[in-house]
């Protein structure tokens, strides 16, 4: 029967990275304001836990945001230890996740592909016509 702690965990982690993250007054980080935690997910023992964040700035505003989380990863782990009552708080790892600029630009260029097979279907209904 499969546990669902590490699923728990691994949200109960998000929550509070997330409502910590809002007070941290490193400037690459910037309040967390413009970040969000896309995905946590936690070993089944509880020894690691990868954190994915993206960013709204861009990839290189992504990319200095993980650098300070990542420097303020003791302040994460005791406030993890504290509120969820833990003896060994996991190893945080931060991640950038680009996974949202990519699917933008896959959606734009899909959006493009449609807008050009719009621009043939008109030319063709306009031919056929004459």
């Amino acid at each position: 029967m499969p546990s669902y702690k590490a699923g728990r965990m691994a949200e109960d982690i998000r929550r509070i990275v997330f409502a910590k993250m809002r007070e941290l007054k490193d400037p690459r980080i910037g309040g967390g304001e413009q970040l969000t935690i896309t995905r946590c997910e936690v070993a089944h023992d509880g020894s690691y836990c990868k954190i994915y964040v993206s960013g709204f700035g861009g990839e290189k505003q992504t990319a200095d945001a993980v650098k300070g989380l990542t420097s303020a990863t003791g302040i994460f782990k005791r406030e993890i230890s504290n509120v969820l009552g833990l003896r060994k708080s996991p190893d945080l790892k931060f991640i950038a996740d680009l996974s949202g600029e990519s699917s933008q630009r896959i959606f734009d260029k899909l959006k493009a592909i449609g807008r050009e097979l719009d621009e043939k279907a008109a030319e063709l209904t306009e031919s056929g016509e004459e």
